[in-house]
């Protein structure tokens, strides 16, 4: 009986050893369940979401996971295939196997997962969350590395962040802030294909800016199709913030530094500080704003500035570290001068790594923000941890 394995998951799991919690009880339920309704009782999913919340709690995720995968398998008996009594223990399996770090099986139940949501979620209302999170998985999974050909992850990030996109669209209408969440789905989806063709290691960004590389062989169509994409997303961007810029004054600004960045890491330099430019002119006529425009241009901002993407910050904001270096920032957001000052032998590899990727990266300048242009930044000197 499905109460005899739990009892084994329990004891092996040391609950027997110490004082009766939560899960003990919830067994009792059980087992009088399968006694009045047989091992099969439409209600023994729900009871065994409660069991696994329970062991959840606990830290017990390998006996939670394996309470939730039988919950699961119950349901779709009881309630059939695709029914929606699957996706609260589907999505609390996930969680405990994302606890473990079993990120493969993670990826398997994310795939039944999917084929749940797109059959039962007939209500956009419920169907943008799940595609939300399903495109942030398929993130996760490229910065893993699980796929030795992960491009294909990428197009479904796109695609899952562009399917909630019209879901809110259709629920909330072209004026609704929660446009916000796929439209920046969909941005950090074309940073990650923007450096997908020339990354070191699947998952692992190369931090070559795209102008970089547009030497390379077929480089130009795939620069004008990422880039077009990536312009069209920042743009929709741009105009949610100014119809809402009454709420928040800074947001329209926040949006353009956004598409300079955007600009500078294609290339496109000259159009790149226009945007800056502008950006910084709205938040002078700001008073208030003030505090963001030293934010976003009283220093060096390593790009891409995304969050999401798994990268590393070059100019972390913690002053100690076994690693330290010096260096400058041109107008041009390129790193020059760049020497390590530290005696720390034991950390040579990682001094090296980070040095290598320093020369490549590409900055968003410091501003003067009196004159609006681009300066220099000298003798930049940043600690960094090797052990983090």
């Amino acid at each position: 009986m499905i109460t005899l394995r739990l009892q084994a998951l329990l004891i092996t799991g040391s609950l027997l050893a110490g004082p009766l919690v939560a899960g003990q009880q919830h067994l009792e339920d059980i087992a009088l369940l399968e006694s009045e309704h047989g091992a099969y009782s439409p209600v023994l999913p729900e009871r065994l979401l409660s069991l696994g919340l329970a062991l959840q709690e606990e830290g017990r995720h390998g006996e939670a996971a394996a309470v939730f995968k039988r919950g699961t398998h119950l349901a779709r008996v009881s309630n059939g295939l695709y029914s929606t009594e699957q996706l609260p223990l589907l999505e609390s399996e996930i969680r405990s196997l994302h606890a473990l770090a079993d990120y493969r099986a993670v990826d398997d139940r994310q795939r039944y997962l999917f084929r749940v949501q797109e059959r039962a979620l007939a209500d956009p209302r419920q169907r943008a969350p799940a595609l939300l999170q399903q495109a942030d998985w398929q993130r996760q999974a490229y910065l893993l590395g699980l796929d030795e050909e992960p491009g294909q992850r990428l197009l479904q990030m796109w695609e899952f962040n562009r399917l909630a996109l019209n879901d809110i669209l259709e629920v909330e209408g072209e004026r609704s802030l929660g446009l916000l969440p796929p439209l920046e789905g969909m941005l950090q989806a074309q940073y990650l294909i923007s450096d997908l063709q020339w990354q070191e290691s699947p998952g692992a960004s190369s931090n070559h800016s795209f102008a970089q590389r547009t030497s390379l062989p077929h480089a130009g169509s795939y620069r004008k199709d990422n880039y077009k994409k990536g312009l069209a997303v920042l743009r929709a961007i741009y105009d949610l913030q100014r119809i809402h810029s009454d709420s928040d004054p800074a947001g329209p600004a926040r949006a353009l530094t956004m598409l300079g960045d955007w600009m500078l890491w294609h290339g496109e330099r000259e159009e790149a500080v226009a945007a800056y430019q502008e950006a910084i002119g709205e938040l002078a006529a700001n008073a208030d704003a003030q505090p963001v425009a030293r934010e976003l241009f009283a220093d060096p901002v390593a790009l891409p500035a995304v969050t999401g993407l798994g990268e590393q910050g070059l100019l972390p904001d913690g002053e100690s570290g076994d690693i330290l270096l010096e260096f400058a920032v041109t107008a041009e957001g390129k790193v020059a001068h760049l020497n390590r000052i530290d005696d720390n032998s034991e950390a040579n590899g990682f001094a090296n790594r980070l040095m290598r990727k320093l020369r490549r990266a590409l900055f968003r300048p410091r501003f003067d923000l009196e004159t609006g242009k681009p300066v220099a930044t000298d003798n930049l000197t940043v600690a960094y941890d090797s052990k983090l």
